[in-house]
């Protein structure tokens, strides 16, 4: 009896859990991006969706870096993406986990992407010459719109109905139920 009372604190523990939740949202976002890729410009990467989720749950800010790491490593833009687009998604993670308002969780991703994500492909394109500026406006302006339907068109449907599964609802904390 106590060894499966033990067994059970051991699969409940916040360590355990995180860990294990860390991994899943890594691997999801990993493979969404993997077998639906985009990258460049003009997209919408359906697994920045899942840069919300920080909103909820804290073990999802390393969890969606390390996803967006991994997916980066086959990026047609290189060293610079792994780590351009990893910092920007950590950073946005980062952001959304401070966030207080469920409907503003979806902007950061959008702000850093769009913002990180342009000045890295502005910089790839044309350097840091004459031209920089006006083709870093435009791709910051079509990332942040592809962050924006990934982010608030599928990522804040995310974060409206997973409140409402009794399996998370002890999983989160009280204040981001409502």
């Amino acid at each position: 009896m106590e060894e499966r009372q033990r067994s059970r604190k051991k699969k409940e523990s916040p360590e355990g859990g995180m860990t294990k939740r860390t991994a899943v949202i890594a691997a999801a976002y990993a493979a969404l991006t993997l077998c639906l890729p985009a990258y460049g410009a003009i997209q919408v990467r359906l697994s920045e969706a899942f840069t919300v989720l920080p909103f909820l749950f804290p073990a999802a800010v390393p969890g969606v870096a390390v996803g967006c790491l991994v997916a980066n490593l086959l990026s047609p833009y290189g060293l610079i993406d792994v780590v351009c687009g990893t910092a920007a998604t950590l950073l946005a993670a980062l952001w959304t986990s401070r966030i207080r308002h469920r409907a503003l969780a979806p902007l950061p991703p959008v702000l850093c992407n769009g913002a990180i994500i342009g000045a890295m492909l502005a910089w790839y394109e044309v350097g840091f010459g004459p031209g920089f500026w006006g083709i870093f406006a435009m791709n910051a302006l079509t990332v942040g719109l592809g962050e924006l339907v990934a982010c608030y068109g599928l990522g804040l449907p995310i974060l409206i109905a997973l409140p409402k599964i009794p399996y998370f609802q002890g999983r989160m904390s009280p204040e981001r139920l409502s």
